[in-house]
């Protein structure tokens, strides 16, 4: 009975992971009610995770990562670099899949990647490429990066704490390196060669005409002068400028409109259509832009400008909407339209929840847009310019997160000089004391929906263990594959953790799946440590599709499809597992 409830409830996260209509942390939660509430998990085991001390390492990453790019360390460090590598196209292509894995081996490749993604945008505008032939490579090379040390993402993190909690040596800061590297370079190559060659170029008019991406949602009111008013919705003049009807809101109606539908003053349509498009509308008699209050009649003057904003990572706007958020206010900013990576929105413009990698038009003046450079919360994509080098206090940061290192990994005889959790820590609040980074913005640099994830689908491997749901699918999957070997059986738990990657988070994926690898490990009297850190690296690797947060942030500023991901990720992702199945057991005995 409670495997059946176990694994049901398995199923019924996964679905909810990957629609998204209930967010992650509090599906999260939830389960966590139910196992302790249905007594198949004790409370103590249901809360253990979250104060176990990987979580503490996640969360002091988050700040010292926080911290280097408070002093604009980052930003120097890009530029200069980059500056070097405009000889050619290939050469910033290399350069930048070499910088920003090497930073993603010591921090989450999610905030890498959000870090980068303006001035590359900034950048192919200067080199007169498109952003489409850099972006997804910074997305790619900052997921494998990660895979060269335990601190490099949240799931190596997670996979060494739940080893060490039931008995098994955690994962060294450095012992995953040399297949990491391996795994890194692979990817780098295959970027250089293959991949480069099938990477789209994606202009705004290829885009428009061919594959109709990078669309804009925005609200147009119907005047009482408009030659619209009378017109049929799909023979209208709107049709003419190039836009699609979506919905039409008419007093308390909110309704999709078909072939007989005419237009009436005062509607409100929701449309779909290109920023340049947009621009048309202020020309037309009777049409007004109501996404929110224009700033001046025309959308651009001297002074307003249009820009397009990207909400990040660390956003607290996630979830949250125009209008909950006061964002004209907030931010001096009017949103205009929202583009979300090919799906069309069907709401009002102030009634949708944002989610990360949602790119709003907005309009303001200069100075507006310019404070967003220092926002936790925005990302401007039309230009970029670095922040004020803090030499000192960069230094200082720099040498918090190395001493750290250090301290966690160097032994003095046979015990290290700090454990990991305490270097980190340690370093994180260091780098608050020295004001390399404030105590607020701190709080705000910490992922808090991933800690409660990985918190949380700890506690669940303990009740796929105590429920004995863990053995009842471990022994299935050792029935089907044993015959053919121990080598088999690793290879089907890999592949199993790819699939899994595609609905649900890295960290949770290998969290469900490493209490069954671990159990038919046991009863094959195989190492139970080898296929634990096999799972660890196949859940980094699983670049399919583009669910993965990194991978979402470049979405819609590189003006991608979905097919491109499948495209160039799916054989990228194949030779990265053939990789790690074959050198997996090679490096860590069967």
């Amino acid at each position: 009975m409670e495997i059946a409830l176990v694994l049901s409830l398995l199923v019924i996260a996964v679905v909810l992971f990957a629609t998204e209509k209930v967010s992650i942390e509090l599906v999260t939660l939830i389960m966590l009610i139910i196992l302790a509430g249905l007594r198949i998990i004790t409370p103590e085991e249901a809360f253990a995770g979250f104060g176990s001390d990987f979580i503490i390492i996640i969360a002091s990453i988050f700040i010292l990562g926080a911290a280097l790019e408070e002093t604009g360390i980052l930003d120097f460090v890009v530029v200069s670099l980059v500056r070097l590598a405009q000889k050619s196209h290939n050469l910033v292509l290399l350069t930048v899949m070499l910088i920003s894995g090497i930073v993603s081996a010591f921090m989450n490749n999610t905030t890498v990647t959000a870090m980068f993604v303006t001035p590359l945008v900034g950048l192919s505008k200067r080199i007169n490429t498109n952003a489409s032939k850099l972006l997804m490579p910074l997305a790619y090379a900052s997921i494998l990066g990660g895979t060269c040390t335990l601190i490099g993402t949240s799931t190596n993190v997670a996979v060494s704490g739940y080893m060490n909690k039931i008995g098994l040596e955690p994962v060294g800061l450095f012992e995953i390196s040399g297949i990491g590297l391996i795994i890194f370079i692979t990817g780098i190559v295959y970027m250089m060669t293959i991949g480069r060659r099938l990477l789209p170029s994606h202009e705004d008019q290829q885009l428009a005409e061919e594959y109709k991406l990078h669309k804009y949602l925005t609200e147009i009111l119907v005047m009482p002068d408009s030659p619209l008013a009378g017109q049929l919705v799909f023979a209208s003049d709107l049709t003419t400028l190039n836009f699609r009807m979506l919905n039409i809101i008419r007093g308390n109606e909110n309704f999709l409109p078909d072939f007989r539908t005419r237009i009436e003053a005062g509607d409100i349509l929701l449309v779909e259509g290109e920023m340049n498009d947009l621009l048309k509308v202020k020309e037309t008699k009777g049409i007004e832009i109501m996404a929110d209050v224009l700033l001046e009649k025309d959308l651009e003057t001297d002074l307003i400008r249009l820009a397009e904003v990207m909400i990040t990572p660390q956003s607290d706007l996630i979830n949250r909407t125009v209008r909950d958020v006061n964002f004209r206010s907030r931010f001096g900013l009017v949103v205009l339209a929202v583009s979300r990576y090919g799906e069309t929105l069907r709401s009002t413009i102030t009634s949708i929840p944002l989610r990360m990698g949602d790119v709003l038009l907005v309009q303001g003046t200069a100075d507006q847009l310019t404070r967003l450079r220092t926002s936790p919360n925005l990302a401007l994509l039309d230009e970029f310019e670095a922040l004020l080098f803090k030499k000192k206090k960069g230094l200082i940061a720099i040498a918090c997160f190395a001493g750290a290192v250090l301290a966690g990994t160097l032994k003095i005889g046979s015990a290290q000089i700090l454990p990991l959790s305490i270097a980190f820590l340690a370093a994180a609040i260091l780098c608050i004391v020295f004001g390399c980074i404030g105590t607020g913005k701190a709080y705000k640099a910490i992922d808090w929906r991933l800690l409660i994830l990985i918190g949380g689908m700890t506690a669940f491997g303990t009740a796929m263990e105590k429920s004995g749901a863990a053995d009842f699918m471990a022994h299935g999957i050792v029935e089907i594959l044993g015959p053919l070997g121990r080598h088999a059986v690793l290879s089907g738990f890999v592949l199993l953790t790819v699939m899994l990657t595609q609905p649900m988070s890295n960290a949770a994926a290998a969290l469900v799946i490493v209490p069954v690898a671990l159990r038919a490990a046991v009863e094959m009297q195989a190492e139970p440590r080898t296929f634990a850190i096999a799972i660890m690296l196949a859940a980094s690797v699983s670049l399919v599709t583009p669910f993965e947060p990194a991978c979402i942030l470049v979405y819609t500023p590189g003006k991608y499809r979905f097919m491109d991901f499948i495209k160039i990720g799916t054989p990228l992702t194949l030779l990265l597992l053939a990789v790690i199945i074959i050198l997996v057991p090679i490096i860590w005995s069967l």
